[in-house]
């Protein structure tokens, strides 16, 4: 389990006139998803939920990057075929009274915080980045921001809250094409497809600029404003959020996902066996 001080070392939380700003600060991971990030990330959540001060929110990654996706770490222990059904790490942990583990906590927080939050991408928002993205009520991107729902190329589902939030943005055809290729496309498609909410060649100072003017609306009118919003936009989420434990349990470690993930650290093409029926 990751220790206080790694956790205390991967997010902070400024606030300034009403506006919290929340920023991975694991740079010279791009800031990659571990354990100590996850649980960093949820805390910092659970703090802006509670803090009544709090008018807006920006979340952001420092560095080149807002997140590259899960730390290479945790592809090579699923790899291995001895990690279970996921709970053995803090991602896959669950709490009780929550619709969520971890892993998925640390998007559908920015759903559970009253006010709106505010996502600014750069560099790159792959797999659980583009998820944590998604968890926020507005995305504001550089147009050459490397987006994708990359958990098929691990043999995996996106199974951070992703398939419902982006259920929500874009048709399902669309949705189809980004979760079952995984490819990777940059932020100006995005925008075109209805992922990302405006470009910008300067995201945080952008987001910074829409928190304010934000916080500078009747907070009781905004909190309001987001509540009945959510109230259609996440309709059926415990249901959702638990068939998606359902079936990425059933995925980590087996045959396909072992393979899918050896031949990406093998640098060769997958080969993988006939799915029973």
């Amino acid at each position: 389990m990751a220790s206080a001080a790694d956790i205390a070392a991967r997010v902070s939380v400024t606030m300034h006139e009403g506006i919290a700003h929340v920023r991975l600060t694991r740079p010279d991971k791009r800031n990659a998803l571990d354990d100590a990030m996850f649980q960093a990330i949820a805390q910092a959540g659970e703090r802006v939920k509670h803090d009544t001060s709090v008018r807006a929110v920006v979340l952001s990654g420092d560095g080149a990057s807002f997140c590259a996706g899960l730390d290479f770490g945790g592809f090579q222990a699923m790899g291995s075929g001895n990690s279970g059904d996921g709970s053995a790490t803090a991602a896959g942990s669950m709490k009780d009274g929550r619709i969520t583990h971890l892993a998925q906590q640390i998007c559908w927080v920015w759903q559970e915080v009253p006010v709106p939050v505010i996502a600014a991408l750069q560099g790159h928002a792959l797999g659980g980045g583009m998820q944590l993205a998604l968890g926020a009520d507005i995305r504001i991107a550089h147009p050459d921001t490397k987006m994708s729902m990359r958990e098929v190329h691990w043999g995996l589902i996106p199974d951070m809250t992703g398939t419902l939030r982006l259920s929500r943005l874009v048709r399902d055809d669309v949705m189809k094409d980004l979760v079952f290729t995984g490819r990777i496309f940059p932020a100006s498609e995005g925008a075109t497809l209805g992922v990302v909410t405006r470009l910008s060649n300067d995201p945080v100072a952008d987001a910074m600029v829409a928190a304010a003017e934000i916080a500078g609306r009747s907070p009781s009118a905004v909190r309001g404003a987001k509540q009945l919003i959510n109230r259609l936009s996440n309709a059926g989420a415990a249901e959702h959020f638990a068939a998606e434990r359902e079936i990425i349990f059933g995925l980590i470690g087996k045959p396909h996902q072992v393979e899918a993930i050896t031949a990406n650290f093998e640098n060769r093409a997958p080969n993988f066996a006939d799915a029973k029926q």
